[in-house]
């Protein structure tokens, strides 16, 4: 494919970001078939951008005698295996996961200037070494090499070849510790296959965190032992009244424990004290007038409420939140609370002073959608912005407030960053309630300076929410998800200097060799300069 490497120099912040042609990133090249040359995969090309890139020397050749090995524990050999298990069916190689001894790859850990997540790439003739601290930055290291590597590595059959890295060094770590995409599972349900797809996809752009929407309206999608009809009834119908579906325990763990393999944290949520009508008719309890309404498969929102003045409301809040946090290692759960149009002010008020104590007497964090800043946000919890750019002003201010107040912010503004808002009017799939969000749209904003009053520091990261009203299989997940996810990611991992959509377009450009390997379906946006080699 051809490299319009010129392009390719993303902005400078201080001459910290040095990337760019180097002579050696254009010489690093072998002979393949029909005599001609096969450059390296330039070190400047990846997504999300490294902190700093550093080109030059001779690119290093996977071969038939290459072996991973690995210095640290046994989560470091973990890293090494799944790195083993990539790279082994397209290369046809061995690649022996060793302990000791020579090696073409090597995965290290050692104390540094690395940070929880950050790592340090070194390529050269001899070999590519990866320097981490933290198992989680080798497993980000390893991202980084995927993609310095031909597209062709990603597929499941042996290829040509050749498997050049090319030579210098990737030194990184992420401008924000929480990067997240939600995957919303409870307007169509998606199985425990189709998710741990998912959770690859995000991988490979090291986003850390999985957001699952796990009730609401249309569906309710985990087993409450002490409230199973919430799953066996409320879970039994979607949008347009296709069977739904639920996870038990031993699914929800799988999910779990896949998403930790590969660095991912789990956020469950469940939304309250609307979006509930899946609850409420599992358990006419649950209702102020003790009467059950019928499942819901449309898709308008706000008509439901929790009963905010009977005591049976919290004894059903805590039940599910100490079922869900016993089986969710993660730091934080998402109580919701949006367009709670049936809630009265007051109402919504004394149900999160009630209900956010509840996630913490069971050792989680609260994050809820952003209109928590209307009640009192607990200490520590995190409000979840997906306002858009044209929300009034006195509901910016509000969020700020509580901002500077000490609330952490997730940044997922609804016109930038739905994966599921139609990108043109003629998108066949998603909604466009907030416009249509192009893949330039998506990227360009900065999530430190977006909202008005709010401090920087308050920022903890930002997410992109892919809702499924429209969505039901994996091929529209890919669809809605692909081109944007990757500019998501970089805007939670690359310093802001890196900043710039016409840098940036090439590179994304360059992924779809990728996305073809890996049998991601995406959309061919006009903006970017899709390559058809």
């Amino acid at each position: 494919m051809t490299r319009v490497l010129g392009s390719l120099l993303l902005v400078t912040a201080a001459g910290a970001f040095a990337v760019g042609a180097a002579p050696a990133e254009q010489a690093s090249a072998e002979q393949v078939s029909g005599g001609q040359a096969r450059a390296a995969q330039p070190l400047s090309q990846v997504i999300p951008a490294p902190a700093s890139v550093k080109a030059g020397g001779p690119a290093y050749r996977i071969t038939s005698g290459t072996r991973i090995r690995v210095d640290g524990g046994r989560e470091a050999r973990r890293v090494g295996a799944y790195l083993a298990d990539v790279l082994r069916p397209s290369t046809g190689y061995r690649l022996p996961v060793t302990t000791q001894g020579a090696a073409g790859i090597r995965l290290r850990l050692e104390k540094g200037p690395f940070g929880a997540e950050g790592y340090r790439l070194d390529s050269g003739a001899g070999g590519v070494t990866i320097t981490a601290r933290e198992p989680a930055g080798l497993f980000h290291g390893v991202q980084t090499l995927r993609q310095l590597l031909p597209a062709a590595v990603e597929k499941k059959s042996v290829q040509p070849g050749p498997w050049l890295v090319g030579g210098g060094t990737v030194q990184d770590s992420p401008r924000y510790a929480y990067r997240g995409a939600m995957l919303d599972v409870s307007r169509h349900f998606f199985t425990v296959d189709q998710v741990k797809r998912y959770i690859d996809e995000l991988a490979l752009y090291k986003i850390n965190e999985l957001h699952l929407h796990l009730s609401d309206d249309q569906g309710w999608r985990i087993a409450i032992d002490s409230w199973p009809r919430l799953a066996t009834y409320g879970g039994s119908t979607q949008v347009g009244g296709g069977q739904g579906g639920y996870y038990t325990k031993a699914d929800y763990k799988e999910i779990v424990r896949y998403a930790a393999s590969r660095y991912l944290e789990v956020v469950p949520e469940i939304d309250m004290p609307s979006h509930t009508n899946a609850a409420l008719a599992s358990y006419a309890d649950l209702n102020c007038d003790g009467v059950a309404p019928p499942l819901y498969t449309g898709t308008n929102v706000g008509f439901s409420s929790l009963c905010v003045g009977k005591e049976v409301t919290y004894d059903f809040v805590d039940d599910v939140i100490r079922e869900l946090a016993a089986m969710t290692p993660g730091r934080y759960l998402h109580i919701g609370g949006d367009e709670a149009h049936s809630t009265s002010r007051e109402d919504y008020v004394k149900f999160m002073d009630r209900v956010q104590p509840i996630v913490a007497k069971y050792g989680k964090t609260v994050i809820g959608w952003h209109q928590l800043t209307g009640a009192t946000p607990a200490k520590g919890a995190i409000a979840q912005y997906w306002g858009l750019d044209s929300t009034g002003a006195a509901e910016k201010a509000q969020v700020a407030q509580a901002a500077q107040n000490g609330t952490g912010l997730i940044l997922s503004p609804a016109d930038r960053v739905y994966l599921d808002m139609k990108y043109t009017k003629d998108t066949p799939l998603g909604l466009a309630w907030a416009g249509y969000v192009e893949v330039q749209r998506s990227y360009d904003w900065d999530p430190g300076s977006y909202l008005p009053g709010a401090p920087a520091s308050a920022v903890r990261g930002v997410e992109a929410p892919l809702w499924s009203e429209t969505l039901s299989n994996s091929t529209q997940i890919d669809y809605m998800a692909f081109p944007r996810l990757p500019g998501a990611a970089e805007l939670g991992w690359s310093p802001a200097a890196t900043h710039d959509w016409n840098t940036y377009k090439v590179r994304l450009a360059a992924q779809a060799p990728r996305w073809d390997a890996l049998g991601i379906g995406y959309y061919r946006s006009p903006q970017v300069p899709w390559t058809t080699d």
